[in-house]
Parts: structure tokens; C-alpha cells; sequence
């Protein structure tokens, strides 16, 4: 199993910034797409952004313009730079990863979380 690990969550006001980082660990996997959900109180998780080992992205239409995700294939890392935050941008965002192990793919992780709240 990898294990993914968030930061950089935490309270903005609205307009502000904020950069999530989503670092995976394990043995003997390869990353493949890799992308940030996120899930508002009494509402569904949806997809924010992903990227794929070739660097193709896809964003939410709501995202799009504002967020910029990348990745950091030497460190295993992925990153959510969002800018022009808004108080419907408060969620919480959780790092997803497909890996192959070998010549098995498929293989699917989350993260734990973190809180992103954009307030005045």
C-alpha cells in the first residue's frame, strides 16, 4: 500500500493563496495519475484537478483559471497551487493516486485530508 501524506491546508480569506502538498511513500511502486478531490459539508467529493505521468491536466470547470496542479516524480509529490481563493473553495482536499506495482496497475490510495477554509 502507499501511503500519501497532505500539508499545507488552513484558514485564507478570500482572494488569498494556498499550496497543498501530497508526498507518497512506499516500496517498489510507480506513480501513476495523481490528482486532489475535495468535499464540502453535505455534499459529495469531487474531482479538483489531476495529472497523469505525462503531465496532462484536468480541472474542475469551477477551478479552472485559479488552480495549477504539478507534480514532483523525483520526490513523489504532487501540489495544488491555489490562487483567488473563494469561501466556496472551503472543503476538505484529499490527495488520490493510481500506482502500478510490477506489472500489476490499478492500484488506488487516498490521503487523509486536509481542511482548507477561505473566510473573512
Amino acid at each position: 500500500q502507499v501511503q500519501l501524506v497532505e500539508s499545507g491546508g488552513g484558514l485564507v480569506q478570500p482572494g488569498g493563496s494556498l499550496r497543498l502538498s501530497c508526498a507518497a511513500s512506499g516500496s517498489d511502486f510507480r506513480l501513476d495519475t495523481m490528482g486532489w478531490y475535495r468535499q464540502a459539508p453535505g455534499k459529495e467529493r469531487e474531482v479538483v484537478a489531476t495529472i497523469t505521468n505525462s503531465d496532462s491536466t484536468i480541472y474542475a470547470d469551477s477551478v479552472k483559471g485559479r488552480f495549477t496542479i504539478s507534480r514532483d516524480n523525483a520526490k513523489k509529490t504532487v501540489y495544488l497551487q491555489m490562487n483567488s481563493l473563494k469561501p466556496e473553495d472551503t472543503a476538505v482536499y484529499y490527495c488520490h493516486v493510481r500506482y502500478s506495482r510490477t506489472i500489476f496497475s490499478g492500484f488506488t490510495s487516498w490521503g487523509q485530508g486536509t481542511q482548507v477554509t477561505v473566510s473573512s
